[in-house]
């Protein structure tokens, strides 16, 4: 399956909507992935989110990028790229360093994606990623991520 068929995305990581802030992967390497997401202008969550002034919370444009490094997570353990030996599991978060907010996305922005990975300590994966609006950087976050075995 390559990654810019449709169910790529839900086939790597559990979201799923209303809380999939995944769009699109434009592309996917061994250490970065970048995807995409257009912000719905009828989220209702804008109505209670300066309704007056909508913008999208900060702390969904980090969960965002959270989803992108997920699926790079995913797919480096589909692809055998990492110890054999790990146990089965699900990526999660364990770690927010230093967020950033640098400009407002707001209702119809389409945003870019990005997650790096930038070390891998044992079953702890460290990254950093970024929300672009019209190639402006909106958000920047490093963060960790660990397998946590499926119940």
């Amino acid at each position: 399956m390559e990654f810019h068929h449709p169910d790529f995305i839900t086939s790597h990581i559990p979201h799923r909507p209303p809380f999939l802030w995944l769009d699109s992967i434009v592309s996917l390497s061994g250490d970065k992935i970048v995807a995409e997401k257009e912000i719905d202008t009828d989220l209702e969550l804008f109505i209670g989110h300066y309704p007056d002034y909508p913008i999208m919370p900060g702390v969904l444009l980090c969960e965002a990028i959270f989803q992108a490094g997920a699926l790079l997570i995913a797919e480096n353990l589909n692809k055998g790229k990492v110890d054999p030996e790990m146990p089965a599991g699900v990526p999660v978060l364990t770690r927010i360093l230093g967020a950033k907010f640098k400009r407002e996305v707001r209702p119809g922005d389409r945003i870019t994606l990005t997650a790096i990975l930038t070390e891998k300590v044992g079953p702890a994966w460290f990254m950093k990623g970024s929300v672009k609006v019209a190639g402006k950087v909106a958000v920047k976050v490093e963060f960790a991520c660990a397998l946590k075995e499926r119940e």
